[in-house]
């Protein structure tokens, strides 16, 4: 599984931003999906997870109730709709694949990483 993010910018706070991220192969429906972020001088974070079928997601919670994980299995891509977009929200963002929903919150268990895609919210 091959991963590419895209969608990210420079966008002022309290605006809105959607991420992209588009799979290729062919086992892309059997993956839970999820994004991670990194801050400058700070570890890569957690930030939300969705299920190989779309039916189950998970937050963290300081983006909980801004942002909101989809995906749709046929064109291979999940989503990462961020609203009401915080200063603190400025970092790399990074897609990530892996079998293990439940366990989606350990970066260092994952499988599958796309390149970042900056996203940066100004005061």
């Amino acid at each position: 599984v091959q991963l590419q993010a895209c969608g990210g910018g420079l966008v002022q706070a309290g605006g809105s931003l959607r991420l992209s991220c588009a799979a290729s192969g062919r086992f892309f429906s059997s993956y839970a999906m999820g994004w991670f972020r990194q801050a400058p001088g700070k570890e890569r974070e957690f930030v939300t997870a969705i299920s190989w079928s779309g039916s189950d997601t998970y937050y963290a919670e300081s983006v909980k109730g801004r942002f909101t994980i989809s995906r749709d299995n046929a064109k291979n891509t999940v989503y990462l709709q961020m609203n009401s977009l915080k200063v603190e929200d400025t970092a790399v963002y990074y897609c990530a694949a892996d079998p293990r929903f439940a366990e989606f919150s350990r970066r260092e268990i994952l499988t599958y990483w796309g390149q970042g895609t900056q996203v940066t919210v100004s005061s």
